[in-house]
C-alpha cells in the first residue's frame, strides 16, 4: 500500500435527523459521542484510518456551518483540509468535489471515501480489507466498494450481488446493486449467499472516478471542471458556492455505482454497522437484565427492550413500556416505539410547521 498516494475522504455532511432530538442542525450526529466512548463519530472515523494514512492525506467534506466543529475535533488537520459545502447535495456531489480537489493538488491519488458515522468493531480486520482494496485500485481502472457479509435480512441497507472472483484475490465483480429491499427480498438475499451489504465505503484512483462522473454525470462533472484552476486556491470557496446549487441531489450509488461497468467488491467480516437510527444504536449499547439500555439515571418497572437517554442529572421513572425509545433533551422529548422510528422525519416536519425551526 502506497501511503503517500493514498488519501482518505471523510464525508461528514448530513443533518443526522434520525437521531433527533439529540442530533440537531447546529451539531449533527457525526459531531456527537453517541456511543458513550468519549469520542465523536467523526473522531473515531479519523483515528480508524489515521493508523495507516498520514494526517496530511485526509480531507473532510462537511457543511460550511460545521467547519469549526470539524477543526476542533480533528486538530491534526489544517483549515485547507476541510472542504465546505454551502448546502447539501448528497454523496455524488460531495465525492465529485473531493475528486477535483485531489486531481488539482495530489495527481495520481488513490481515494478512500468513507462516511463519518459507522461502527467498526474489528479494526485490524477492516484495515486488511481496505489495504487489499487500495492495492487493487492502484493497479486497475476499478471502482472498489467494501461489502459486509449480512447477518440478518435487514431492509435498511443496500445489497450487492457478487459475481466472478478476480484471480486469487478476495475481490469479486459486482453483478447488481439493490437499495433497501422488502423483507421478503432481503430474506432471499440472505439465503442465497451471493449478496453482501453495501457499506458505503469506496476506493478508487481519482482519475477512475472522474472518468465515470464524466460519462454518467456529465452535468455535475462539467460544472466542477468549469472551476478550472481554482481548486486548492483562495478562490475555491467562491466557485463552490456557484457550482453547488446547480448540482443534482443524488447519491453516488444511484448516479455511478449502479451504472458503471468496472465495479468490484471486497467483502469482509469486521463487525460493521451503519449507526443511522436509535434502533441500530440500541443494538450496540450495553443492556440490563430486561434488555433496557439507559446509560443514565432511570428506574424501570415492567419495562423491557427500551432505549432511554436523558440529560445528566435528570431521573426518569418508566412503567409498562416495551420496545420504546425515550430521549430527552433540554428543550425536546421523544417517546416512540422502536418500530416506528422511521417517522422521525415526519415528526420534524410537523415541528417545523407548528413550532418553527427552534427545536430542529
Amino acid at each position: 500500500m502506497m501511503k503517500n498516494q493514498t488519501y482518505c475522504v471523510i464525508m461528514a455532511g448530513g443533518g443526522g435527523i434520525r437521531f433527533w432530538p439529540v442530533s440537531r442542525t447546529a451539531r449533527p450526529k457525526q459531531f456527537l459521542d453517541m456511543l458513550g466512548t468519549g469520542k465523536t463519530f467523526l473522531r473515531s472515523t479519523f483515528e480508524r484510518f489515521a493508523s495507516f494514512i498520514p494526517a496530511e492525506n485526509f480531507l473532510v467534506v462537511t457543511n460550511a456551518a460545521h467547519k469549526e466543529l470539524a477543526l476542533e475535533q480533528l486538530p491534526e488537520l489544517t483549515e485547507r483540509q476541510i472542504l465546505t459545502e454551502p448546502l447539501g447535495r448528497n454523496t455524488a456531489t460531495c465525492i465529485a468535489y473531493a475528486a477535483f480537489r485531489l486531481q488539482a493538488t495530489a495527481p495520481g491519488a488513490i481515494m478512500i471515501v468513507t462516511p463519518s458515522d459507522h461502527l467498526i468493531l474489528n479494526e485490524a480486520a477492516f484495515r486488511d480489507v481496505v489495504e487489499e482494496g487500495v492495492d487493487f485500485a492502484s493497479t486497475h481502472d476499478a471502482l472498489v466498494t467494501i461489502g459486509v457479509r449480512p447477518t440478518r435480512p435487514a431492509t435498511g441497507y443496500g445489497y450487492i450481488q457478487t459475481g466472478k472472483s478476480v484471480g486469487d484475490s478476495h475481490l469479486h465483480q459486482v453483478r447488481i446493486f439493490t437499495e433497501k429491499p422488502s423483507a421478503e427480498l432481503a430474506q432471499a438475499f440472505l439465503q442465497s449467499g451471493d449478496f453482501v451489504w453495501n457499506s458505503g465505503i469506496f476506493i478508487w484512483q481519482t482519475e477512475a472516478i472522474l472518468r465515470q462522473l464524466e460519462k454518467l454525470m456529465p452535468d455535475t462533472y462539467y460544472l466542477f471542471r468549469s472551476a478550472g484552476a481554482v481548486f486548492g486556491t483562495p478562490q475555491e470557496n467562491d466557485s463552490i458556492a456557484r457550482i453547488y446549487p446547480e448540482c443534482r441531489n443524488i447519491s453516488i450509488d444511484y448516479a455511478v455505482m449502479e451504472q458503471a461497468d468496472n465495479v468490484y467488491v471486497r467483502c469482509g467480516d469486521f463487525g460493521w454497522s451503519d449507526l443511522g437510527t436509535w434502533g441500530s444504536l440500541y443494538d450496540y449499547l450495553p443492556k440490563d437484565e430486561n434488555g433496557n439500555t439507559t446509560g443514565c439515571e432511570a428506574v424501570t418497572f415492567d419495562t423491557t427492550d427500551c432505549l432511554v437517554r436523558l440529560p445528566e442529572g435528570k431521573l426518569a421513572v418508566i412503567d409498562g413500556l416495551s420496545d420504546y425509545i425515550v430521549v430527552d433533551t433540554a428543550d425536546a422529548l421523544l417517546i416512540c416505539p422502536k418500530g416506528t422510528e422511521q417517522n422521525i422525519k415526519r415528526y420534524i416536519d410537523a415541528i417545523k410547521f407548528h413550532k418553527g425551526e427552534r427545536h430542529i
